[in-house]
């Protein structure tokens, strides 16, 4: 698994301009492009090379908005992640999947030592176990306006039965377990969202 960043950006749509964006929008070689599920919203994931020039990244980047203005309901939101670990995955950072899920926590800095022994006995051991999650990989905000954890899951499967891994009692349990000790802003620090690839939506 190679140590590099993940650069997330996130455009918020004009009511039903998400799947026309998402097919103009042009993904790095290494890079997805997904619709949400339940949101007017694309997001990116694109690699990026530890050693590239900030300033290579905001001539690329800096034009964007302009030129998808038509479809955007609100300004780009980025940030940029670095790989901590792969509980599970198919040995690449993204997942190759039609659906791509992202979870987000933000933990107490005085806690996070421990929340990292405790969720591979936890969470970890879940995802390990559940056949419906091909990819797993925890991400760690370098630069983020929402600053945190950031999990990135990867399912084939219906996402109802996807979502049934973590809505399961004992997931319940190791929610409030990381809302009681770990989590910033207690069980409501949780963010998740699940996106599809456009061929997926059509279908």
């Amino acid at each position: 698994m190679p140590t590099e960043l993940l650069l997330i950006s996130r455009y918020p749509t004009k009511p039903g301009a998400a799947s026309s964006l998402a097919a103009v929008l042009k993904p790095t070689v290494d890079g997805r492009t997904l619709v949400a599920l339940d949101a007017d919203e694309v997001v990116t994931l694109e690699q990026l090379d530890a050693a590239e020039a900030l300033d290579a990244l905001r001539e690329r980047l800096g034009p964007v908005a302009a030129d998808f203005a038509h479809h955007l309901s609100g300004d780009i939101r980025r940030e940029i992640l670095d790989f901590v670990e792969a509980p599970k995955t198919g040995g690449s950072m993204l997942p190759d999947t039609p659906y791509i899920q992202l979870r987000h926590v933000e933990v107490n800095p005085d806690e996070h030592a421990a929340y990292l022994i405790w969720r591979d006995e936890t969470i970890f051991e879940v995802v390990r176990n559940a056949d419906a999650v091909e990819s797993f990989v925890a991400f760690h905000s370098v630069v983020s306006g929402q600053p945190g954890v950031m999990f990135v899951s990867g399912f084939s499967v219906d996402p109802a039965t996807y979502s049934a891994v973590f809505s399961s009692e004992r997931y319940s349990t190791i929610v409030q377990q990381a809302g009681d000790r770990f989590i910033t802003g207690g069980t409501s620090g949780l963010y998740t969202k699940i996106y599809a690839e456009t061929t997926r939506l059509a279908a």
